[in-house]
């Protein structure tokens, strides 16, 4: 089966280019890699060229995942997988293989989740480390999303993907890591009414990080809608706050980390506020609540 890396990256659709840079330069702390004229604009918080990608839409929402298997050879099984389940990948030409700064890529969609994934195996690493400016951001933690038929895809997750559920509610809720990455999760899924982005993440390296990020929010006038507090599954630190576009995007300190061999168990968690935040607190309304799936059938008839 499919070994990865990490989540390599996220792509995003805004509907203010312009405004959302700035938001995710200044507010979030990201390095401003590149904008193309009328394009994408590319940011990391590491040595690779991207960890998130703004498109320009009319639709805001998550456009795709990006997937860093191995090594080549992982790439080409992953593709013949893909193949043979009746997924038909489509590698990218040279072209637009060229504007990514990756190497060979392929991109599947999934009808269950709606989301587009693409996997590579190699992408340009820049001449120097990432250097933080306000925020010491380790690295892209995760991304989660709502589904309406969370039990058809749990399975394709878990079955097609090789994800491995790392905790859960019963049919409401898993947490899992992109084999053999050793973080509780990279990726989770929530039930909800349609499929919609629930948010993205980052991990930063110092609990102070949290604290002044959340001082930050406030002085800018952006809405925070959770935390800080503590979840009970990984047993990060969080803070949920809204992009200009009300996409939720989360900063967290500290996860449990899984082995390769012989990790524990997934946990069946009961379904409590505590579970959620085990310091008491409530998220607000629009937490959570905004970002649609680009290519989902949602999307299409609105």
């Amino acid at each position: 089966m499919i070994r990865y890396q990490k989540l390599g990256y996220v792509a995003l659709n805004v509907t203010d280019i312009d405004q959302s840079r700035d938001f995710y330069e200044n507010i979030v702390g990201l390095k401003l890699v590149e904008q193309s004229e009328n394009g994408p604009v590319f940011f990391r918080c590491s040595r690779d060229h991207h960890n998130l990608v703004l498109y320009p839409s009319s639709t805001p929402g998550l456009k795709r995942v990006g997937l860093e298997v191995e090594d080549p050879e992982q790439l080409e099984i992953a593709y013949n997988h893909f193949k043979n389940v009746g997924l038909d990948p489509k590698f990218l030409d040279k072209e637009e293989q060229r504007a990514l700064r990756q190497g060979k890529t392929f991109r599947i969609h999934d009808p269950n989740t709606q989301i587009t994934f693409e996997f590579y195996s190699d992408i340009t690493q820049m001449a120097t480390e990432f250097q933080p400016t306000h925020t010491n951001i380790a690295r892209l933690g995760h991304v989660v999303i709502k589904v309406p038929e969370f039990e058809k895809c749990l399975e394709f997750l878990t079955e097609v993907m090789n994800f491995k559920v790392s905790d859960y509610h019963d049919e409401t809720l898993a947490w899992m890591r992109v084999f053999p990455n050793p973080y509780h999760h990279t990726f989770a899924i929530a039930r909800g009414e349609r499929h919609q982005l629930h948010h993205i993440n980052f991990m930063v390296s110092d609990i102070d990080d949290v604290g002044r990020g959340r001082n930050r929010l406030i002085e800018n006038e952006v809405p925070i809608t959770f935390g800080p507090g503590r979840h009970g599954p990984s047993g990060s630190i969080f803070l949920y706050f809204q992009d200009p576009d009300n996409l939720t995007v989360e900063y967290s300190f500290e996860m449990e980390e899984f082995p390769e061999e012989k990790p524990r168990k997934a946990k069946l968690l009961e379904r409590h506020p505590k579970t959620t935040d085990q310091w008491g607190g409530k998220p607000d309304p629009k937490f959570a609540s905004f970002g649609y799936i680009e290519g989902a059938v949602e999307e299409v008839k609105s």
